[in-house]
């Protein structure tokens, strides 16, 4: 069985959003933010929307990320294991709380429970969308391993960082509404 995860938190001492649910006994406090931190460009944009609205964030990544001081961000480190970021968001995400990721089957999964997901340039993931996304993924992933297709996505511009920044702001928005603090 393999360590569990780090966890270092900012500003305010440890905490742990994972042993505050058990506490909680299944009862909502808050909603939360979950943040694929592996190159995840719009970190920062995170941070502004839940320190406006006291909406904790769990960045989860295979490496400590610098996390600046006063935003109350839980920085998880896991595994270096292939998707071991994605299967510890995915094993703590519930329905209502936001997820911030590029990677089309973590969206998927959250998808699966309930949770809000948002693309790194301000697209949303949806029950509608997402079939074909899998798929999409899935021909591109074929063509680059038949040297057909190569390459990534393209570098996030400032239209996708405001884009981004104003569906985060609705998701929190709508997920404070629905599962307002005890």
């Amino acid at each position: 069985m393999p360590p569990a995860p780090s966890r270092e938190c900012f500003p305010n001492g440890p905490r742990s959003i994972a042993s505050k649910r058990v506490r909680l006994n299944q009862e909502r406090e808050l909603i939360e933010i979950f943040v694929d931190g592996d190159g995840c460009p719009v970190k920062d944009e995170t941070y502004v929307v839940a320190t406006r609205y006291g909406v904790p964030v769990a960045l989860v990544a295979n490496a400590r990320i610098h996390v600046p001081e006063g935003f109350g961000v839980e920085m998880v480190v896991v595994d270096h294991g292939p998707d071991a970021a994605d299967d510890w968001i995915a094993e703590h995400v519930r329905a209502g709380d936001v997820v911030v990721t590029a990677d089309i089957p973590l969206a998927a999964r959250c998808l699966d429970v309930g949770a809000r997901v948002l693309g790194t340039t301000g697209r949303p993931f949806s029950e509608e969308s997402i079939g074909d996304r899998l798929g999409m993924r899935e021909l591109k992933e074929n063509l680059r391993g038949a040297g057909i297709a190569s390459g990534g996505p393209p570098p996030i511009s400032g239209k996708d960082r405001s884009r981004f920044l104003s569906k985060l702001d609705e998701f929190v928005q709508k997920g404070l509404r629905e599962h307002p603090s005890s």
